[in-house]
């Protein structure tokens, strides 16, 4: 029996204060670059799908640190190639966006089975190596965020 993703995930954008954004490259997909992501698991909070997720792909324990839902959805089209990760007849999956504010020299241990590398630039850099747009209005809007205060 296959284990199905549900159509629920969290986009973690994690930064420093000083905007500069980490960015992992999916192994699944060379070249393709992105913040943490990943599905929630059934009876999962979405905080603690962030927490997880964090956790799985950087090594970093995001309960240290500033995580904040942004109390934002995005809802997209699952590419073709990854529906079969769902339950038959799922087309869209609902995105729920945090930030996640770490100091400038956090290490990061990336999950190799997931990931083949990680970067950090700056956040206006980040938004344009990113392919989701979901994940570059994000950085954009933390920018402008954080710009404001």
């Amino acid at each position: 029996m296959q284990d199905y993703k549900l159509p629920v995930s969290v986009l973690v954008v994690i930064h420093t204060r000083d905007l500069q954004i980490l960015l992992l490259e999916r192994a699944d997909h060379p070249g393709f670059w992105q913040s943490v992501t990943g599905s929630q698991n059934p009876g999962e909070t979405l905080t603690r799908t962030a927490i997880r997720e964090v956790h799985e792909e950087t090594g970093i324990d995001a309960s240290d640190h500033s995580l904040i839902d942004w109390q934002t959805r995005n809802q997209y089209e699952i590419y073709e190639e990854w529906r079969w990760r769902y339950p038959p007849g799922v087309t869209h999956n609902t995105e729920h966006v945090f930030s996640l504010e770490v100091p400038a020299q956090t290490p990061v241990n990336i999950a190799a089975r997931e990931h083949l590398g990680h970067i950090w630039l700056p956040w206006q850099a980040a938004a344009d190596k990113v392919f989701s747009a979901s994940n570059a209005q994000a950085i954009r809007w933390l920018a402008s965020k954080l710009a404001a205060e």
